[in-house]
């Protein structure tokens, strides 16, 4: 067996490295922290460790998975540039500052590094939630070269969530306006309700907006919101409490279909 790919991913923090296929199917996966190389079939054992070779270090355990959920078992379908998954939190904006760095000597800092503070810090806080039943996909792109910074899908339902960072100023919301102390405010929340809607279009089920404030100083809400939840970045772990919606199944089944980038495709 020739032409075998070792592809390395992260997902919380662990590192995986998958062993796939010229056409992009898996054969196996090599997670370093437990030290097992997952095998999808004994018969490629041979040519899965001759590729794996100069990546292991110490000793490990070569077998099968350990009994892999319905979404683990979905994924291992997916061609690694279809699975968001391994998307980190931010991961558009790491790519972006990545290509264009931008100039090294400003009198005003980047905006992408502040957007992507605030969505390093929320994403890390949703990925907390994960011994309790839920998963986050973050970057989540849409037709048009949008995207849902991050998509939570666990007992409670799913919501489609928007970052904004607000250290140290007061912020203000009117419905559809938001703004950040005496800058020129914005209709955000049509973005977030847009980016709720489309979600729930893409996997026909009811995807909840929420706007998450970043470090602000204060927060004033003038007027009822419509259906967007607001919430600062220190609220978001109270999500965990929603529960009753969706049963186990549902969750795992809703979140393998989401971490498809083609399902995206026809987000509207």
């Amino acid at each position: 067996m020739n032409g075998l790919r070792v592809i390395p991913t992260w997902r919380h923090g662990r590192e995986r490295l998958y062993v796939c296929l010229t056409d992009g199917r898996n054969l196996a996966w090599y997670d370093r922290e437990a030290g097992r190389v997952n095998l999808l079939s004994d018969a490629s054992r041979e040519d899965v460790l001759e590729a794996l070779g100069p990546f292991i270090t110490g000793s490990v355990t070569v077998g099968p998975p350990p009994v892999p959920t319905p979404a683990e078992l979905a994924g291992l379908t997916l061609h690694p540039d279809d699975d968001l998954a391994p998307n980190r939190p931010g991961e558009a904006l790491l790519i972006a500052l990545d290509r264009d760095p931008g100039p090294s000597h400003r009198l005003r800092s980047d905006p992408r590094r502040r957007a992507l503070t605030a969505e390093q810090t929320v994403g890390d806080a949703l990925d907390r939630l994960d011994d309790a039943g839920w998963h986050a996909l973050h970057s989540v792109p849409l037709p048009g070269g949008d995207r849902i910074h991050h998509l939570l899908i666990g007992p409670g339902g799913l919501f489609a969530l928007h970052t904004l960072y607000a250290r140290k100023a007061k912020v203000t919301v009117a419905d559809p306006m938001v703004s950040l102390g005496r800058r020129e405010t914005h209709p955000l929340l049509r973005r977030v309700r847009s980016d709720a809607d489309r979600a729930s279009y893409a996997l026909t089920a009811e995807v909840r907006p929420v706007l998450v404030l970043v470090a602000p100083a204060a927060v004033a809400i003038t007027a009822s919101v419509r259906e967007v939840r607001v919430l600062r970045d220190t609220e978001v772990d109270g999500l965990r409490r929603a529960g009753g919606v969706l049963k186990p199944a549902d969750v795992e089944a809703l979140h393998a279909m989401a971490r498809d980038r083609r399902v995206w495709l026809a987000a509207g």
